[in-house]
């Protein structure tokens, strides 16, 4: 064989080289990833780790009808992962099982069920950093054929619970114009500096990444329990226009919903990362390779000029990517998703360089990140591009999603609460 190669190459006037002397894409890079919680039966997006070790995921029905809770099913938004793969609903199974479930079926069409005291469809729990657990629900979820329902006033809110009784102490409803009905409150970082409001317990920042209505940035006073809009449909927070995206070498379009054409990926502000001294948000769109940022005072003014503000002060930050969730560590870094290269990159404000920090194959739609006391990122990858919500509209994602950890670069951990 080797004879015949020699021969031909000579012929065509070509050097025989051995495949074993091309250099080839190596796959992985940075620390080892360290398997924590793989996830046999609901689909997972957020992760949350308190200063103790334990670990809370949620299970939003908005993006699998597989979640959605119709009221026999057993199904639970909210979990504590617990050893052995196990989960239990938190804080509890009743909070967990509106009566009737998720949907109200008794409107035509149907809306999201408005209990304001129980779950209706989460999409994502933090712990913020006096270690309490936040949980945001978006009030909406999907029919058993796929379609997203739209929330109901007392659906979307935000819902704080003491992690030393399991019991909630404050609910924060959001109202229809600052939810909208087609509004996907998506994630939340959260500023307890008791100085920035006169309420003194500080707010929180929330995304709005809704495929069909407008998109931007939620501010709540979590003293009064107020909340607004800024950003609202501004270009920076909006998909990018015939955004295309490949994950594990595939392109990825979108299906807004059953019988109707594949677009372009159309999902707005999702990303959200606080600085270390929570000066400056960090924010991008899905359908977007841009990182931007905002001074945080601009979103916590309400006054006459305050949107003009907001606008004239984004600044963008470069690509970074196709990203989904981000995170921040005590050093300031800004660790994002970078679907696809099978990666977590990270981005360092001090010098505006972005470089790789892990990669993997294992890894492909990274979805949410929290950073732990342990000095530990952990991170979801949950297939969310292999849905039936993506063409060719099939689900092909395969058991078990995961739950990976590796450790923060130079001492890194959680941020505290800046004085």
């Amino acid at each position: 064989m080797a004879r015949s190669c020699f021969t031909a190459c000579a012929l065509w006037g070509m050097a025989c080289v051995a495949a074993a002397q091309l250099i080839s894409d190596p796959g992985a890079a940075g620390p080892e990833l360290e398997l924590v919680h793989l996830y046999y039966d609901e689909f997972p997006t957020g992760i949350a780790v308190s200063s103790t070790g334990r670990r809370f995921s949620n299970y939003p029905p908005g993006l699998d009808a597989n979640n959605t809770n119709d009221g026999t099913n057993g199904k639970y938004t909210v979990a504590e992962l617990l050893p052995g793969n196990s989960e239990t609903p938190f804080p509890n199974t009743t909070f967990n099982n509106p009566p009737g479930g998720a949907i109200n079926y008794t409107v035509f069409p149907p809306v999201g069920a408005n209990y304001q005291n129980y779950l209706i469809g989460v999409q994502s729990v933090v712990v913020d950093p006096a270690d309490r657990l936040w949980i945001l629900d978006t009030g909406r979820a999907q029919t058993d054929n796929g379609t997203l329902v739209p929330a109901s006033y007392g659906g979307p809110k935000l819902i704080g619970v003491d992690l030393t009784t399991n019991q909630t102490f404050t609910t924060i409803v959001f109202p229809p114009d600052v939810a909208y009905p087609d509004s996907y409150l998506n994630d939340v970082r959260f500023d307890l500096r008791p100085n920035i409001t006169s309420s003194g317990h500080g707010v929180a920042y929330i995304t709005d990444s809704s495929t069909e209505g407008r998109n931007g940035i939620v501010t709540v006073d979590l003293g009064t329990g107020e909340s607004w809009r800024h950003l609202d449909g501004d270009a920076v927070v909006r998909p990018e226009r015939q955004f295309l995206a490949y994950v594990w070498g595939e392109p990825v379009y979108f299906i807004p919903g059953p019988g109707r054409p594949f677009t372009y990926l159309p999902f707005g502000s999702d990303g959200i990362a606080l600085s270390a001294d929570a000066e400056t948000l960090f924010f991008g769109a899905v359908g977007s390779r841009y990182l931007y940022s905002i001074p945080t005072e601009r979103l916590r003014d309400r006054s006459e000029a305050s949107e003009v503000l907001a606008q004239s002060s984004v600044q963008s930050r470069g690509q970074k990517g196709v990203s989904d969730g981000f995170e921040t560590d005590s050093n300031n870094i800004v660790y994002v998703g970078n679907m696809e290269q099978n990666a977590v990159s990270w981005y360092n404000p001090a010098n505006a360089t972005t470089g790789t920090f892990v990669r993997d194959p294992r890894i492909n739609w990274v979805d949410t990140f929290a950073t732990g006391a342990d000095g530990y990122l952990y991170f979801t990858v949950n297939q969310l591009q292999l849905t039936q919500a993506f063409y060719p509209g099939t689900d092909r994602r395969v058991r078990p999603f995961a739950l990976f950890r590796v450790p923060l670069p130079n001492g890194g951990t959680k941020v505290s609460s800046p004085e």
